[in-house]
């Protein structure tokens, strides 16, 4: 499929995910899209078909921004070394669980590196009833999600991931000053939510306090995908 250069620049606060089989497939839907897309998102799912040969060679080859989302959860000195060998692929973000030990074992292992650790707080395909069967401390999840990530920022995080419905609460914490917010259960208008429970469209999640949306399926699955960037960044403010 062939490169599409026209229409608008790249805005970074788009971030594709890269939710497909495998890197090949990947690699296609990254050249296709061209100069539209300037950051990707690369996942677990995409780990053991070729996601971290993709993400170097979206990022060393094409001078794209790549975020590495792979939640880890472990004890500390397995997540530092972890993260420490990842840091070494000079990536943009890296994803690990929200608990304070895990977010400051990360970033010891991303010490003198520019890898930015991203605090997961509450999977925007939960809702209180999945916190419930699993156990979680009872509360609005959206009050959850600002504790979560006041103590992840407290731990040394760069940024959490979060629902756009939760970004205004988190913008609002005196420890999010300097620090991202990232949203994924990003939906344009018009599109399904899938099997996201707490989404909005790109213009809310970014005037709620987001510095980067996660836009997958709308993208990847649409009839041109390119067409589907263009929506996306027309609604952008």
């Amino acid at each position: 499929m062939p490169a599409d250069t026209t229409g608008p620049t790249a805005d970074d606060r788009l971030i594709v995910a890269l939710d497909l089989p495998n890197a090949l497939e990947g690699l296609q839907l990254a050249e296709a899209l061209g100069n539209r897309v300037s950051f990707y998102k690369i996942g677990l799912g995409m780990l053991t078909t070729g996601g971290l040969a993709l993400a170097g060679e979206l990022k060393q080859e094409h001078g794209k921004r790549i975020f590495l989302d792979m939640k880890l959860y472990d004890i500390s000195a397995t997540v530092e070394n972890a993260v420490r060998g990842i840091a070494q692929f000079d990536l943009d973000f890296l994803t690990v669980h929200g608990d304070p030990h895990v977010v400051r074992a990360a970033c010891e292992g991303a010490a003198g590196k520019d890898l930015k650790i991203l605090a997961v707080t509450i999977l925007t395909s939960l809702d209180r009833a999945d916190l419930d069967a699993g156990l979680m401390k009872s509360g609005d999840i959206r009050d959850l999600v600002a504790e979560r990530s006041a103590r992840a920022f407290e731990a040394g995080a760069d940024g959490v991931i979060a629902s756009p419905q939760e970004a205004a609460l988190i913008r609002a914490l005196p420890q999010a000053r300097d620090r991202l917010i990232v949203t994924p259960g990003v939906r344009p208008a018009g599109t399904m939510p899938g099997d996201q429970k707490r989404v909005a469209t790109p213009a809310q999640a970014i005037a709620a306090g987001a510095d980067h949306i996660v836009v997958g399926r709308p993208i990847w699955r649409a009839r041109s995908p390119a067409n589907a960037v263009r929506a996306v960044l027309d609604e952008l403010p």
